[in-house]
């Protein structure tokens, strides 16, 4: 049995942890807000950009911009976007398990040349000690989160599809739905692939083009690339701190309840040893009149 000294260390112990938890939970709520905002802003002109580069490739042979060319698929490089922390649920393993589950998909094709881009320390440390071939490693850039993080990795992409390094493209990331839930992703970035408004909704509309088709298709297309690579690091980021908060929040109930039950072990063992002790006094006290 445990003596009443070993449970106060105990209970203190998981005070302790309690309070750390309670701690992250509050600063993780925090960047869950901001990283909120950034995200709300940043999706409406994500999707207007989508559409208008949906109209503009609708008008034009795809096969003029290499980006939107496709190719007989030998070669495919996947984006995985991880974070750089633990203590955040079931976020990185999700994560990771979907991205393996996709490349080993891919690799029953002999024939098939592989590749990563890895964002997030997880994502690096878990497929560099499985052996993966992992072409570019980003690390330590979420907590000064910027655009030109995603115009990077969008150069990098570009350069190895245009240079036929690569003929396809895929990201796996996690999209923000709330803060208690977080949905994996698959997305193919390259070839780009715009896509059309639902006919119920969509209203065709005539434009004049200046000062040319083939030179607005040009200029978008890397655009195009750059603002869905920031929405991705952004829905990643913000779900990020939203497990990590219900996480939190979890291990604080968690403790909440162990501190409970330890308290109670502790007075029920306090209680035994009075008796104890209660019993031997009496005990004693008889001996000494018999």
């Amino acid at each position: 049995m445990a003596t009443l000294r070993d449970i106060r260390r105990r209970i203190n112990s998981v005070r302790s942890t309690q309070q750390i938890t309670k701690a992250m939970k509050m600063v993780a709520a925090a960047k869950l807000r901001r990283a909120q905002e950034r995200l709300l802003s940043a999706r409406p002109y994500a999707d207007r950009i989508h559409t208008l580069l949906a109209h503009v490739a609708a008008e034009v042979d795809r096969s003029k911009h290499p980006l939107l060319v496709e190719r007989e698929v030998k070669n495919v490089l996947y984006l995985v976007v991880s974070a750089d922390r633990g203590l955040c649920g079931s976020f990185n393993a999700n994560i990771l398990r979907k991205a393996k589950f996709e490349i080993d998909s891919q690799k029953q094709n002999g024939e098939m040349d592989l590749k990563l881009i890895t964002i997030g320390r997880k994502g690096a440390e878990h497929f560099s000690r499985r052996g993966y071939p992992i072409a570019e490693k980003h690390v330590n850039f979420f907590d000064h989160l910027e655009f030109k993080h995603a115009a990077l990795i969008s150069s990098q992409i570009q350069k190895m599809y245009q240079e036929m390094q690569v003929d396809r493209v895929v990201a796996i990331y996690n999209e923000f739905k709330s803060a208690a839930m977080q949905k994996v992703i698959t997305q193919q970035l390259l070839p780009i692939q715009p896509q059309r408004p639902q006919m119920q909704i969509y209203q065709p509309v005539e434009y004049l083009y200046e000062p040319s088709i083939d030179y607005i298709l040009n200029e978008i297309c890397p655009k195009f690339l750059n603002v869905q690579i920031w929405r991705m690091l952004l829905e990643s980021y913000a779900s990020e701190q939203g497990a990590r908060m219900v996480a939190m929040e979890s291990a604080s109930e968690n403790a909440q309840e162990m501190i409970y039950d330890l308290t109670l072990y502790y007075n029920k063992v306090r209680q035994a040893s009075i008796t104890k002790e209660i019993a031997e006094i009496v005990g004693g006290a008889n001996a000494l009149r018999g």
